[in-house]
């Protein structure tokens, strides 16, 4: 994954079962576990939880801004880029079109953008749901070198009109930002309408969400907050212009304004039950604007979004009525697991709250681990280098991550959930990810 694209961060599945919790769930514990996080450096952000309409918990950590001249704690009002949450507000606006008669969801790409590969045959639905072929031009090795500056939509649909075709529309399921893009221009070219308009007056305005809008360049004095990575200090980010993502993932929010978007969605507040039913109805993976995240025998429907340093997970309950929301603007524990911890707290699960320890290696003792590594089980190879002392990992078309030294030949990448636990001897390192383990094995040099 593109550290800068505006995607969605890997989400595992949540492992827990529901239980009451209401008004006496462990607050002063919730505020532990943020709060251990913020002084570990581990996570900057807020967090939200709504239950059954009412906000039952909202905190804010971090800074929105660490520079000399402006250096800000983040607060309950500060304002996050949500990436591909941004989708989830797109998609309701399309519907709302729909049950207008403005278009339908067999309405063909060619009526609007003809240049698109497969115009004539992809249609409004195979856009909203991933099925269209369309190529994601975030996934290409140039993006990173000309997100940053500003793009008209002639050239926006010039930059997805060159893409190659993935598939045949309709055949598969394949995430590409390319296709809510061009959702975002239709809603302008039905409405006659800029974006951010449209956005204020179909949704944020219709529900009073007073802190969700049309980002731009980030504004401090808005409470906007810049975005960060940690390499033993927290770096800034560079900003993608937000003329790129438009409908894929322009949008800012706080979690606050998050659940009550979410709440209002299922309450039928913005569109109607049957189009409700199309976001949330899933194929291979993926719905129309929305995700379903599983865990033992219920479902839980929302969204995750990344874009630069920020990243961001949505999610509700429907049969609990319940919402959470989380944006980050730097991120290093597992937001898989911030939200599992948050959750067992809310509904008052055993839970122990995460121990930190560091363990120290000397820039010498990281000689033995560096080199490339190779796997017989995944087609990957992955490089490790050091730095200032710092370990650094890259798999082939990649960024490079720091690890961390966990304990004797331990090393962890925690944003990803990644543990290496290396045998020199064997030149060799197992990798643990998401409940899979693959071995790696060091190439001898001539």
């Amino acid at each position: 994954m593109k550290t800068k694209a505006f995607t969605l961060p890997l989400i595992a599945l949540f492992a827990f079962s529901c239980i009451s919790a209401g008004q006496s769930f462990n607050k002063v514990k919730l505020d532990s576990l943020l709060n251990l996080l913020a002084e570990k450096n581990k996570a900057m952000g807020s967090l939200a939880i709504s239950d059954k309409g009412n906000i039952m918990y909202t905190k804010a950590i971090g800074y929105s801004s660490i520079t000399p001249q402006q250096k800000r704690s983040a607060n309950e009002k500060t304002k996050y880029r949500i990436g591909s949450i941004s989708k989830m507000f797109t998609a309701t606006l399309i519907f709302q079109l729909i049950e207008e008669g403005k278009l339908d969801l067999s309405t063909t790409l060619d009526k609007y953008f003809p240049t698109v590969p497969n115009a004539k045959t992809i249609t409004i639905g195979n856009l909203l749901n991933h099925r269209s072929g369309i190529h994601s031009f975030t996934n290409d090795s140039s993006y990173l070198k000309w997100c940053y500056e500003p793009k008209t939509r002639d050239e926006m649909i010039c930059i997805i009109s060159e893409g190659k075709t993935e598939f045949e529309p309709g055949s598969k399921t394949e995430y590409s930002n390319s296709n809510f893009v061009l959702l975002g221009y239709i809603v302008e070219k039905i409405t006659n309408k800029l974006y951010p308009e449209v956005l204020s007056e179909r949704i944020t305005q219709k529900i009073g969400l007073q802190d969700t809008y049309y980002g731009g360049k980030a504004d401090i004095s808005k409470n906007e907050s810049y975005s960060y990575n940690f390499d033993g200090e927290w770096k800034q980010e560079p900003e993608t212009d937000m003329s790129i993502p438009h409908g894929a993932g322009s949008v800012i929010s706080t979690s606050s304004d998050l659940v009550k978007f979410i709440e209002a969605l299922f309450a039928g507040k913005l569109i109607n039950e049957n189009s409700l039913n199309n976001m949330n109805t899933i194929t291979d993976g993926l719905g129309m604007g929305m995700m379903q995240f599983p865990y033992e025998e219920r479902k839980i429907y929302g969204h995750g979004g990344a874009i630069d340093g920020f990243n961001s997970l949505l999610c509700y309950f429907p049969d609990e009525k319940l919402a959470i929301a989380y944006c980050s603007n730097g991120t290093v524990y597992s937001i898989n697991d911030l939200l599992l911890g948050a959750l067992s707290i809310y509904f008052g699960k055993t839970y122990s709250l995460p121990v930190f320890t560091k363990y120290t290696v000397t820039p010498e003792e990281l000689d033995q681990y560096l080199g490339i590594y190779s796997s017989a089980q995944i087609p990957l190879k992955i490089t490790l280098t050091k730095k200032d002392g710092v370990l650094y990992g890259q798999a082939t078309g990649q960024p490079s991550f720091p690890l961390e030294a966990a304990a004797k030949h331990v090393f962890k990448f925690e944003r990803a959930g990644i543990v290496m636990t290396f045998d020199p001897e064997k030149n060799e390192f197992l990798l643990e990810q998401g409940g899979g383990k693959f071995t790696f094995t060091k190439e001898i040099q001539d």
